[in-house]
């Protein structure tokens, strides 16, 4: 063996595809129509996004609000009935009233893009190919969260749209590379 998924062969060397390339290109590909779509039409996507976690809320509050009613005897039972009533009365709110629900939405994104591009970089220096690619996508969410707080409540319509169009085409950019790598055999990250 002279390195991973590779192996001599009559003094050439044979690659092996490594398993679920497929999956990560296509990932990849409706990432990048997904962000398309979103950076067209940022206002119906943050609408779109606004009323999808709303009613998220809405069923996960009944399904807590069920799990406490009916688990008798559960040390939490009364925690889960208010965070069941609590998500189910932030979810009606987000879905009557989803402008309010988009300033929300925008908090909540700039937080979920802070973090995930916080993360995006440490993995970063654990990869062995396309390093740079994933540090750059990284700073770019970072920078989107950046972004994002310094415009609220103003441009809270459009903003989450938008920020959800380019994180998922950047994204997608980054699962297609990553499964032609895949598909090369190369592994991705070094352990």
């Amino acid at each position: 063996m002279t390195d991973i998924g590779r192996s001599e062969a009559g003094g050439r060397f044979a690659s092996s595809s490594g398993p679920g390339w497929g999956w990560m290109i296509g990932y990849g590909v409706i990432s990048i129509i997904f962000g398309a779509l979103a950076l067209i039409w940022p206002f119906p996507a943050t609408l779109a996004a606004t009323l999808l976690i709303g009613v998220a809320f809405v069923v996960s509050g009944i399904v807590a609000l069920i799990a406490g009613v009916r688990g008798t005897g559960a040390e939490s039972r009364g925690y889960t009935i208010i965070l069941g009533l609590i998500s189910i009365v932030a979810g009606v709110i987000t879905v009557g009233w989803p402008l309010t629900g988009a300033i929300s939405l925008t908090l909540v994104l700039a937080a979920w893009l802070l973090v995930r591009g916080i993360t995006e970089i440490a993995y970063a220096f654990r990869m062995r190919r396309r390093r740079w690619m994933m540090l750059l996508y990284g700073v770019v969410n970072i920078l989107l969260a950046l972004m994002v707080v310094a415009t609220v409540p103003l441009s809270a319509l459009t903003i989450p749209g938008f920020i959800l169009g380019m994180s998922f085409l950047f994204g997608g950019v980054v699962a297609i590379m990553a499964g032609v790598d895949q598909k090369s055999g190369t592994t991705a990250f070094r352990f």
